[in-house]
């Protein structure tokens, strides 16, 4: 069977390394509210928002989408984080609500470098097929994500596209070494609209609310251009003075956590010239 590449046509793809936590019940949503930074109650049925699982230390477990299709059915779309354990995890503080977690292995993540039929801003869309579109495009370009019963086909290349895209759009990647490394405000997760500083206790909440109603923040996230690969660790440095470190890496750039002010001097990941590329806009919801 030929295939175009959905680099071109605007055909879907598969996205292999997504995975899909399903929670539902009663207390789906009330639960939610209680665990993850952002706001599930302001959150209007039928729409979806970034969100995450902190430590009790306010750092970053998991970063994901939450889609709320109503108070009793919840889905977390997740890039990075282990999903049988995330569920593990969760399930440990559910005690007496009324609510089931589990991991769907049979929805499948792809992708399209085009607009969404159907979905629009943070609106979820079902399509005739009963497949769930989301708009992950920004002003710049659009893409459609789909979740849907059956595997795309492979793309490499569309694929590094659609990766390329998040990480200039600073939509950071955690792998097994960064999670529990960074506060939201490090990774710049307001650019996201990721975690609220308003609503009620979760785990994390004190270090956040303080962090950003006390003014603490020093450091956040920074786009980078890389003379060789980077990877998750690695010192980003001026001069043999360490300023951060690498939190992700795709192709010739990176994003790092960097101190918010700058020096204006030359930089370099273990050793190899790296320079700051300005960090996109659009992916907020």
């Amino acid at each position: 069977m030929s295939h175009k590449s959905a680099s071109s046509d605007g055909a879907f793809f598969a996205i292999p390394d997504r995975h899909m936590l399903v929670l539902e019940g009663r207390d789906a949503a009330k639960f939610a509210q209680a665990q993850f930074m952002n706001d599930v109650t302001a959150l209007a049925p039928g729409h979806w928002q970034w969100s995450g699982c902190l430590t009790p230390k306010g750092r970053v477990i998991a970063l994901f989408a939450l889609l709320k299709f109503d108070d009793e059915r919840l889905w977390l779309l997740l890039a990075d984080a282990d999903p049988a354990a995330l569920a593990a995890q969760l399930q440990r503080f559910v005690f007496r609500s009324k609510l089931t977690i589990r991991v769907d292995d049979g929805l499948h993540a792809g992708g399209a470098l085009a607009a969404p039929a159907l979905a629009r801003g943070a609106a979820i869309a079902e399509a005739a097929d009963g497949a769930i579109e989301l708009d992950l495009g920004a002003a710049d370009g659009p893409r459609t994500l789909r979740i849907a019963n059956a595997p795309g086909e492979d793309d490499a290349d569309a694929l590094v596209r659609w990766n390329a895209f998040d990480l200039a759009h600073g939509l950071p990647r955690l792998s097994g070494s960064q999670v529990e490394q960074w506060t939201p405000q490090q990774l710049s997760l307001d650019r996201l609209a990721a975690y609220s500083v308003k609503k009620g206790c979760y785990p994390g909440q004190e270090i956040v609310a303080r962090t950003h109603f006390l003014g603490q923040a020093k450091r956040g996230l920074a786009r980078l251009t890389t003379a060789a690969a980077a990877a998750p660790g690695d010192p980003v440095a001026t001069e043999g003075k360490e300023l951060g470190k690498v939190v992700c890496s795709h192709g010739g750039e990176a994003l790092a956590v960097l101190p918010l002010q700058l020096p204006d001097v030359p930089l370099d990941i273990a050793g190899a010239h790296a320079a700051p590329a300005p960090l996109l806009d659009g992916l907020a919801r």
